[in-house]
């Protein structure tokens, strides 16, 4: 299936008996990674809610493995009461950087998960649906021919602000302009997305926000837009973060597009805010896992 295009999937495509037949049929085993910083109000509900829908009741998955990002809260205690195995990111790699980041933290959890499929959802997801987990798995247990699968959602307002704002305004714009092929994802920011660990051991992570982007980008280049698939996973409630908050995060955005475009600039950009300190933010990423001793 070499000339198909980007498969897109609805709500409720796939049911667990028939990803559980799959996946005994193939013996491929399952990582749910989890990164998460200062997420103590959360991360216990999200990891009980896998838990026990997927991995005692279905098993489904495998093992559940959360990536503690430098928090200062409980998230480690409360992702570990709930039946996570938890990882101090700080203590993984360390050769490779003991930096804050997303980007890093899912470059260790792969490191440091055994699945043949990692699954990603982050921490931070209210009334969290174990139906994410399936619909991201789904694509993979049962077509050979996929490797990287991107969910997206609905999301609601929350105090009469909405999500999405970074994606439309301008990570869509500028994959629009670069990466024309790539518009068709509904969410390419979202953070809930799986793929195969044959393929993500073969890329490199950018450290900070702009590493989903970034992954979507290499996933495709690597394999091609007929190996990725999309799925519908209905709705998902999370806080939705202020503009003050944003523009560090539409900045990481843009130069991961941009440096996958080659038109980067040549060196740290500083995003300067009138009453706010100059942010200064370089483009770090760590190499493929593939290429390491």
């Amino acid at each position: 299936m070499t000339n198909r295009g980007l498969m897109s999937l609805p709500a409720g495509a796939f049911a667990v008996p028939a990803l559980l037949d799959a996946k005994a049929r193939t013996g491929t085993t399952v990582s749910v990674c989890v990164p998460a910083r200062n997420e103590e109000a959360t991360v216990a509900d999200v990891v009980t809610a896998i838990r026990s829908a997927l991995l005692e009741t279905a098993s489904l998955v495998d093992e559940i493995v959360v990536i503690d990002d430098h928090s200062t809260d409980r998230t480690a205690e409360r992702a570990a009461g709930a039946g996570a195995r938890v990882v101090d990111a700080s203590t993984v790699l360390t050769d490779h950087g003991e930096g804050h980041g997303k980007g890093e933290a899912l470059w260790k959890s792969v490191h440091v998960s055994t699945g043949d499929l990692v699954v990603w959802v982050d921490a931070d997801i209210v009334d969290f649906d174990p139906g994410f987990v399936i619909g991201l798995l789904g694509p993979l247990l049962t077509d050979p021919d996929i490797d990287f699968v991107k969910g997206h959602y609905h999301r609601p307002e929350a105090n009469g602000v909405g999500g999405g704002r970074v994606t439309e305004l301008l990570a869509r714009p500028l994959l629009a302009q670069f990466f024309p092929e790539l518009t068709a994802i509904a969410q390419p920011l979202s953070g809930e997305y799986a793929a195969r660990r044959s393929l993500l051991e073969r890329l490199p992570f950018v450290v900070g926000y702009g590493v989903d982007v970034a992954l979507l980008i290499d996933a495709a280049r690597t394999v091609g837009i007929g190996h990725l698939a999309q799925v519908d996973l209905g709705t998902r409630n999370h806080r939705n973060r202020s503009l003050e908050e944003l523009g560090p995060q539409a900045l990481a955005v843009s130069q991961a597009i941009l440096d996958r475009a080659g038109v980067g600039p040549a060196g740290p950009a500083v995003l300067r805010r009138p009453g706010k300190e100059p942010l200064t933010l370089a483009l770090h990423q760590r190499p493929p896992l593939a290429s390491l001793a």
